[in-house]
């Protein structure tokens, strides 16, 4: 009977580990979606061009893969990002939706499905969270009263006039992060996006634009660096969606393939994925990640051959 007793034990502590969720493989994720950064616009691109993106892609997991749900429009496509369901499941089906067309498979009490925010606050009530964003649309979707902090301010014109710089946007970001040390923080740009409508996917101007977000991703690891997080954290890039010429939502491509790059503690690195890659599986990861449990209805999964 005594043999038993460790197999016992053993037994009810998985089973109580099950319940309460994973162990966190890093104690923060930090998630930077760019809207409208085709993958093709990477392929294109001197990698002397994105240092900063191709240094995570060498010390991290990649693809230049992943595609977009349909149609490849933004809140169609964040909505998956967020709360792991593919179109037909959460019900956007325009760029701009707030609410589905038909009724979500599930329900946060708010009209809009549970988000990788919702998780993180009802399974681990103390992670602190933040979320900032340029364009509101976002906002309507990411359950932002699920979150610690969040902030919206515009940083364009739909005419693309600057309000304010990027690099003072990414300093809100850089700022937040070295205070409050997030166990999750969502920076979203919308400028490259802007840039494609009005000049044109891969154009000169979009091109630069990435450039410009390149380094404004190298503030924010040198700000991880400085708040001593660096070692403790993973960075995911990724998008909703590309373009062709100036527009989106068809089923190219082009407008379809977007990268997904994640880099950092415990992450193999230098390695392609190996699976085809979808929206809906980006919030899987990050919960894998951060240890949460993956609700029952998503339907992205973790990757475990990412680890080292």
């Amino acid at each position: 009977m005594r043999s038993f007793l460790p197999i016992f034990v053993l037994l009810v502590l998985v089973a109580c580990g099950t319940q309460k969720g994973n162990i966190p493989k890093a104690k923060h994720v930090v998630f930077i979606g760019i809207d409208g950064w085709a993958a093709e616009a990477v392929r294109r691109a001197p990698a002397e061009d994105l240092p900063n993106i191709h240094a995570l892609m060498e010390h991290g997991s990649w693809t230049l893969s992943k595609r977009s749900v349909m149609p490849s429009a933004s809140a169609i496509n964040w909505g998956s990002i967020l709360n792991g369901l593919p179109t037909e499941m959460h019900g956007f089906d325009k760029w701009n939706s707030t609410r589905g067309t038909i009724p979500s498979t599930s329900d946060n009490g708010q009209g809009i499905p549970p988000t990788i925010f919702t998780i993180l606050r009802e399974q681990r009530p103390d992670a602190v969270s933040g979320f900032l964003h340029d364009w509101d649309g976002i906002g309507a979707i990411a359950d932002t009263l699920a979150t610690s902090w969040h902030y919206f301010i515009k940083t364009y014109t739909s005419t693309d006039d600057v309000i304010i710089p990027v690099q003072d946007y990414t300093k809100i970001a850089t700022d937040y992060i070295k205070e409050n040390k997030p166990a999750f923080f969502f920076l979203y740009y919308g400028t490259l996006d802007e840039a494609g409508h009005i000049r044109g996917w891969y154009t000169d101007e979009y091109m630069e634009r990435q450039r410009t977000l390149d380094k404004n991703i190298g503030l924010v690891v040198e700000a991880l660096k400085e708040a001593g997080m660096y070692d403790d954290t993973v960075i995911i890039l990724s998008a909703d969606h590309g373009g062709v010429d100036k527009r989106h939502g068809g089923f190219t491509l082009l407008e379809m393939e977007t990268p997904l790059i994640v880099s950092g503690k415990g992450i193999k690195e230098n390695f392609e994925f190996p699976l085809p890659m979808m929206q809906y599986d980006v919030p899987a990861i990050i919960a894998d990640i951060l240890g949460l449990q993956i609700p029952a209805d998503w339907r992205g999964r973790p990757e475990p051959q990412i680890y080292k």
